[in-house]
């Protein structure tokens, strides 16, 4: 149970009181009147005596008597019980809990259990109000005497003629009534009643004199003892200003108002209320649940948990709010609280003073004394009658007739709970004994008595006494304290079963388990005090019902261990029976104080249950923003209503928004539905693009059809970044920002974005109706600020603000609006069932400035509102339920994670996707394509047009395009002279080359051209449009050819272009503007081609001393026969390179057939030679181009496109092999610059080569019975030579190499050696390490080595036994370095392949030479073999050592070549041979 104001001791001693009657003569009531009050009125804040009193028991002990209370009140006498009592007190309880309201600014007890957080009100005053009545409005019963009269006070004025007629005439009336039989009501505790007589006098009218000499006959009539003088009104009625006198009469008056207006008027009475709780409707019954009135709302009458509103009559849309001023009820007409300073005007305090010393006298030596003597009477009674020494207690019964059933009068009603006793039997005796006992606590006593008469009303099945007997026993078992005799609890729960089920009087059960509960409260028995209160409610009584549960379920939140959910649950109930009552206030309490235990926790249905009545509650009492906030949420959360309840809580809904707003819509309200999913929202900042005209294809830039892809934003924006810097010179400018003309979730919304005046916003709002009913969006658009103001430019300008709130397509003020930004307004908006559906609101902007987009404004409905009704009526209900609201466009940036600060702590950036700036205008571009294949073989080259249009009113210039793939295309020549398009049929065998008749003739010469590489090549990657003057005038268009080469692998391909472009007009905040446009082309296989180089072994003579090279190439028709394709034909094969040219054509003659059919390949041989000094030097930067043809014409391979597409494939290949390699390698390789890393780069750079290989070929394809003619070119690069190269690589070969690029780090490392040379010198500082063996391939071209002699040599040994050979050896210097040789011809080889010849020769003259060769010197010696008989020798033994001249011998290493120099030595005279 709640927290209470007094103990369970002071409840249980204020609740059972000693009884006062009053009898007034009208002259005393006159007097008290003065101080618009009666005689009771007047004693009501005096009753609680401040000091002790005592009384001897019949043991003549002394027995104190603590913070006694009196009970005085009127005599109201009734004829016969009256009929209507129990609905007179249903109402005074109703009335008493009303009045009791919780305030609302009284702060509520915050309660933390496990994971629940609850704010609750730990007092419950009403119910405490509504105990203290019930138990003061219990009517007196004949089962017990604790509401019989114990005296009865005489008023009369001492202004009365003669007073002590007037105290005999009311001495009379009291004994009539108590004797005469006429009345049944009031009942008197005993038969000889202490009859008290009060002399009142009043000090402004009477004569003092007079009143003693009055009181002294008074005194000799009925004793010092029985009379007593009472003194008031000291002063005017006017009392002064400066004197505050308090009124302690407030407080009790307005409930005893009420009550002696009940009992009088033994009739139902108008319905009193009070300004304040004036929003009842006035309807509501406020009695008991068992009076339910037609006016009473059907559907509170069902299932707490039932919200099935078709059913209820009582919807909102027949309520209406009540208006919470209201005046007060015409039924209040003696209302004596009106004012707090209008009671005991006439009274001093020392009156004041003289009123409690009255009750003191009376209570001390009247009422005590009076009560004492009765015990001692009543217990000599009961001994005397016995006669015997024994205790009475022990043989009441046997002394009275044992068991006998006393006879019954003929009158006494028969009773169906057990028999009735006549005043004198001696069970009642012994019970009046124990209630007076009680009454002045001697507790100990009275539960003897108790507890006798017990036995004795179980004995005689007298059941309603025995209950009464069980109950004040346990109550006086309790209140005796200690330890000696616990509570009996079985007895309160025997009483209350007695009451309910066998006496069917609620009115006591109730009573008895009210007193239960708290006595068990009191002992921490939460759980059994919840189970009693619970027992206690039924469907006779809806708000005692209510109070209880209410009570129980503060019982299960104040246990040891709380029980939360029982908490909310029997909260509910308690709401529920509430509403029933007609307590309105009180059932919205207690639902919001379960609301808490419900709220978030997955209780979906118990939630909306919750929400749906907080809100129906709120509406009728006036409370319009907690009904909406109420009916918000339940439209909010993810509900699993049915699809007609939803639609009755959206009914409901729109009804109160549509009730509280009515037609001012000065203040749009939030509405819930649908669902925005804020994240999701999505801004797009310019037109959209035009589709396809005729064959035109436009460019697809940026949509929001598109979805945003992260890696491919960052290509996008590296593009941009090579553009913004090619147009600034090479370098990016400091404020550049990437354009974003798309923004959403994963886009950096850090910075406003920049919008151009004239051009749309257009914003994707995502919207979701969490409902299984359809709604109905209608005039949707967007809710905007503006301002002439901009973030870059300072603090904005408040009073250049425009907003469009309440800008609908009907308003006739939104003129001003459109002359800033137009709104676009979309009619009509469906979300179907459980839908999610975007929208695409557009904005115009019509000046610079700042625009904030705040969120969207539409009309809500339900589309099913007017469907079942007919056109007119379903358009009215459609009407009558559409509500105008908004709501805002709250997007939370990203989640902080960069400081310390930001990492502990929860925060949010900024997210400025809906605050763009408007800017000037700025050029627009649109960009069409003609003629674009999506299909092209690898290498075909083929012709396409783009359209560059200037749709805006601004010129644009700086034309520029960066591409992923800037090998894919070309403008070729940078001249922009007019042309036309080519025909159909002129396109078919229009060739893309620049060709000159030159027919074939064998052993011809290669046609050379010299090209300066920065003409044609772009290092950057962008390209700069040929435009006629550089500058695009608004509304031009201008058309330029573009070629296309097809990728060098199969498959699919994605290419990008970013077209760049600026205004006129610079130091705008807009510096460019981008157009993005991606294609997709299909490459298919063409032709492989294979190529590599190897050093002639012809005699350096033979190449007069420049050195020849043979370059191999294999191609091969790879193409799937399936394309169409019937043959290709290898027209021309040409090079280019800074140091090497193919030099001529060495096939043989009958094979220059270069047509290939499917699968068949061709062997091609070409002699290369180094170019000149002056024409290969790296500083002219200059490219030879030898073009080889093998047809009737020759091609220009450095002239467009041929040319162009070769620079661009070469600085594709040298950005990827830079992108390749890893930037901690390059920086080792850089900073490497020992012996062995300069060794090895030198013996590479010898056998480079650096010889592109380019090779032109027409494919023939038939295609609707017409012959095509396809040209196109590919591309190898060879970089070593031995070492071959491709120019296709498939698919199956790239994931090879790709395991093997992750294979090769198993095997040894090359670099061993070093790594093992810095640790040994670390450890040996003074040993050099052993010499390092270099790799054979690496080092053994370094130099080149040819022997000169004759292939056959006769001699006569005969005449001369030696046979001496001139031999000459030819050393060539390969790289750019000098090197050191030694050659010794000393040693013998012991190869194989000299083993199978004759080695019985010899070297004779000089055995070592030591020669230096400069950069690529050559050098000849003279040496002279001698042989000693005929024979086959090999002459290659000269081992040649050769190491760089600047490193030491420990590089040396063997340079000795592998073929053999066979010689044949024959004999002139072969018979002695």
């Amino acid at each position: 149970m709640a927290q209470c104001l007094l103990s369970v001791h002071e409840f249980i001693q204020d609740s059972f009181v000693p009884k006062i009657a009053v009898l007034c003569s009208a002259e005393a009531d006159r007097v008290t009147r003065k101080n618009n009050l009666n005689f009771v009125e007047l004693l009501k804040p005096f009753c609680r005596l401040t000091s002790e009193g005592h009384i001897r028991d019949p043991n003549n002990q002394l027995q104190t008597v603590k913070n006694l209370r009196i009970c005085v009140s009127n005599v109201v006498t009734s004829p016969s019980p009256p009929a209507s009592d129990g609905s007179s007190q249903n109402r005074l309880l109703s009335e008493v809990v009303f009045s009791c309201q919780p305030q609302e600014a009284a702060q509520a007890t915050a309660l933390r259990t496990g994971d629940y957080h609850l704010n609750l009100n730990v007092t419950t005053p009403w119910f405490e109000a509504y105990r203290e009545n019930f138990l003061q409005s219990m009517p007196a019963s004949d089962h017990e005497f604790l509401n019989h009269y114990l005296a009865c006070l005489l008023v009369v004025s001492s202004t009365e003629a003669v007073p002590v007629e007037q105290f005999l005439k009311l001495s009379q009336e009291q004994h009539k009534i108590q004797h005469s039989g006429e009345y049944t009501n009031p009942k008197w505790f005993i038969p000889n009643t202490l009859k008290y007589y009060v002399l009142l006098h009043d000090m402004n009218e009477g004569d003092e004199q007079r009143a003693e000499m009055v009181y002294e006959d008074m005194k000799q009539r009925y004793g010092p003892q029985g009379c007593y003088l009472l003194k008031i009104n000291s002063r005017a009625s006017s009392p002064d200003e400066d004197e505050q006198i308090p009124d302690p009469w407030s407080q009790y008056l307005h409930k005893q108002s009420v009550w002696n207006q009940e009992v009088l008027q033994l009739s139902p009475a108008p319905h009193v209320v009070s300004a304040q709780d004036s929003v009842v409707a006035p309807e509501t019954n406020l009695g008991d649940s068992t009076e339910k009135g037609a006016g009473r709302s059907g559907c509170l009458d069902t299932h707490p948990l039932h919200l099935d509103t078709d059913t209820c009559t009582a919807s909102l849309l027949t309520l209406s709010p009540v208006d919470a001023d209201g005046k007060k009820s015409t039924g209040d007409t003696d209302n004596l609280a009106a004012a707090p300073g209008n009671h005991g005007t006439c009274l001093t305090l020392n009156d004041h003073d003289r009123i409690r010393q009255f009750i003191q006298e009376f209570t001390f030596r009247g009422l005590l004394p009076h009560i004492e003597k009765n015990i001692r009477q009543l217990n000599d009674q009961l001994v005397s009658r016995k006669g015997l020494s024994r205790s009475l207690f022990t043989a009441t019964k046997k002394f009275f007739g044992g068991g006998k059933v006393p006879e019954k009068s003929v009158n006494e009603p028969k009773s169906t709970y057990g028999l009735q006793y006549p005043p004198e039997a001696p069970e009642l005796q012994i019970r009046k004994m124990a209630d007076l006992c009680f009454l002045v606590q001697h507790y100990e006593l009275a539960y003897s008595c108790y507890h006798t008469a017990k036995k004795d009303f179980l004995s005689d099945q007298a059941m309603l006494y025995a209950a009464g007997a069980l109950e004040m026993a346990a109550v006086s078992a309790f209140l005796q304290g200690g330890a000696s005799r616990p509570y009996p609890s079985h007895y309160m729960d025997t009483a209350i079963q007695t009451y309910k089920d066998v006496c069917k009087s609620m009115m006591l059960a109730e009573r008895c388990a009210l007193l239960s509960a708290e006595i068990l409260k009191s002992q921490a028995k939460y759980s059994e005090a919840a189970t009693l209160l619970i027992k206690m409610t039924s469907e006779d009584s809806d708000l005692r019902s209510a109070l209880l549960l209410e009570q129980a379920a503060h019982c299960f939140i104040n246990m040891r261990n709380p029980m939360v959910r029982k908490f909310a649950f029997h909260m509910i109930l308690a709401g529920h029976r509430f509403s029933k009552a007609g307590q309105r206030r009180h059932a919205l309490r207690c639902y919001s104080q379960a609301k808490q235990i419900y709220k978030d926790r997955g209780w979906s249905l118990a939630e909306d249950h919750i929400n749906f009545t907080i809100g129906r509650q709120s509406f009728t009492l006036g409370q319009p923003e907690n009904a909406l906030q109420a009916f918000r949420q339940i439209l909010i959360n993810d509900s699993r209503q049915t699809a007609t309840q939803q639609a009755a809580f959206l009914r409901e809904y729109l009804y109160v928004v549509k009730s509280v707003l009515g037609e001012s819509e000065s203040c749009l309200p939030q509405l819930p539905l649908p669902h925005i999913h804020n994240s999701a929202t999505r801004v797009y900042f310019g037109h959209e693009r035009r589709l396809a005209e005729g064959e035109k294809q436009a460019a697809t830039h940026v949509s929001l059809d598109q979805e945003y892809d992260q890696d491919l934003s960052v290509l996008w924006c590296q593009l941009e970044e090579q553009l913004a810097a090619s147009a600034n010179r090479g370098i990016l400018p400091s404020n550049f920002q990437p354009t974003q003309c798309c923004l959403n979730n994963q886009t950096d919304n850090l910075h406003h974005p920049l919008a151009v005046i004239e051009e749309p916003i257009i914003v994707e709002v995502t919207f979701r109706n969490p409902l299984k009913v359809s709604l109905l969006l209608s005039n949707l658009s967007l809710l905007w600020r503006f301002s002439t103001g901009t973030p870059f430019g300072g603090k904005e300008s408040t009073s250049d603000q425009i907003t469009d709130e309440m800008n609908t397509n009907e308003d006739t003020s939104a003129g001003k609006n459109e002359e800033i930004v137009t709104t676009e307004i979309i009619k009509e908006f469906y979300l179907g069932s459980e839908e999610t559906k975007t929208a695409r609101l557009k904005l115009l902007p019509h000046k610079t400035g700042q625009l904030n987009i705040v969120g969207v404004i539409y009309n809500l409905t339900s589309s099913l509102f007017g469907e079942a009704s007919s056109d007119n009526e379903g358009q009215q209900t459609l009407d009558s339920m559409m509500i105008h609201g908004r709501q805002d466009l709250k997007i939370q940036g990203p989640r902080l994670n960069l400081t310390k600060e930001d990492k502990m702590q929860v925060r949010y950036g900024t997210d400025r996707r809906l605050e763009p700036v408007i800017t000037p205008p700025m050029p627009l571009m649109e960009v069409f394509f003609l003629q674009f294949p999506t299909a092209l073989l690898c290498g075909e080259i083929r012709k396409a047009y783009v359209e560059f249009c200037n749709v805006s009113a601004v010129a644009l210039c700086g034309l520029r395009v960066a591409s992923t793939h800037p090998d894919f295309f070309t403008f070729g020549s940078q001249s922009t002279a007019p042309f036309t398009l080519p025909s159909s049929r002129s396109a078919e065998n229009y060739s893309a080359f620049v060709t000159f008749p030159t027919p074939l003739q064998p052993g011809s010469m290669s046609s050379e051209t010299l090209v300066s590489a920065p003409a044609c090549s772009q290092p950057s990657g962008v390209t700069e449009i040929p435009i006629h003057g550089s500058t695009l005038q608004p509304g031009q268009s201008v058309q330029l050819p573009l070629w296309l080469r097809g990728p060098d692998q199969e498959g699919v391909h994605e290419i990008n272009f970013l077209f760049y472009y600026e205004n006129t007009e610079k130091g705008l905040k807009i510096s460019h503007r981008v157009l993005r446009h991606t294609v997709f082309i299909c490459a298919s296989r063409s032709l492989s081609v294979q190529a590599s180089a190897c050093r002639s072994s012809a005699s350096p003579l033979d190449d007069k001393g420049s050195g020849g090279t043979l370059v191999f190439i294999d191609v091969e028709n790879v193409n799937a026969s399936e394309s169409g394709v019937r043959e290709f034909d290898i027209v021309q094969v040409s090079s280019s390179s800074q140091h090497w040219r193919l030099h001529k054509y060495i096939n043989p003659w009958n094979n220059y057939d270069c047509r290939l059919s499917s699968q068949e390949r061709a062997k091609l041989c070409f002699k290369a030679m180094r170019c000149k000094s002056h024409e290969g030097s790296d500083s002219a930067k200059e490219y030879t181009f030898a073009d080889l043809n093998l047809g009737n014409e020759r091609i220009m391979s450095s002239s467009p496109p041929c040319g162009d597409f070769f620079f661009r494939c070469r600085q594709s290949s040298v950005l990827e092999q830079v992108n390749s390699t890893p930037r901690n390698s390059r920086s080792q390789d850089s900073g490497h610059t020992d012996n062995t890393a300069d060794i090895t780069s030198i013996a590479k750079k010898c056998n480079e080569l650096d010889l592109s290989i380019i090779v032109i070929w027409k494919a023939y394809v038939v295609e609707d019975n017409k012959q095509l003619v396809l040209e196109g070119q590919l591309h190898v690069a060879l970089q070593t030579i031995g070492k071959e190269a491709s120019s296709l690589i498939p698919k199956e070969v790239q994931l090879q190499s790709s395991c093997l690029s992750t294979a090769q780090w198993k095997l040894p490392d090359l670099r061993l050696p070093d790594e093992t040379q810095e640790v040994m010198l670390l450890r040996f500082k003074s040993e050099l390490p052993p010499p390092v063996i270099l790799p054979y391939p690496e080092l053994s071209q370094l130099i080149r080595i040819n022997l000169c002699y004759p292939e056959t040599f006769t001699h006569h040994f005969v005449k001369e036994s030696l046979c001496l050979v001139p031999v000459t050896l030819t050393l060539s210097n390969c790289s750019l370095v000098q090197i050191d040789v030694i050659i010794d011809l000393r040693q013998k080889s012991s190869s194989s392949e000299s083993l199978e010849v004759h080695t019985s020769f010899a070297w004779v003259g000089q055995t070592q030479y030591k020669l230096q060769l400069g950069c690529q010197e050559m050098v000849r010696l003279t040496l002279q073999a001698c042989f000693f008989r005929a024979g086959v020798y090999n002459l290659n033994t000269p081992l040649v050592f050769a190491k760089p001249a600047e490193h030491t011998t420990l590089c040396e290493s063997s340079q000795q070549t592998t073929t053999p120099a066979l010689i044949i030595i024959n004999n002139a005279c072969p018979l002695l041979s």
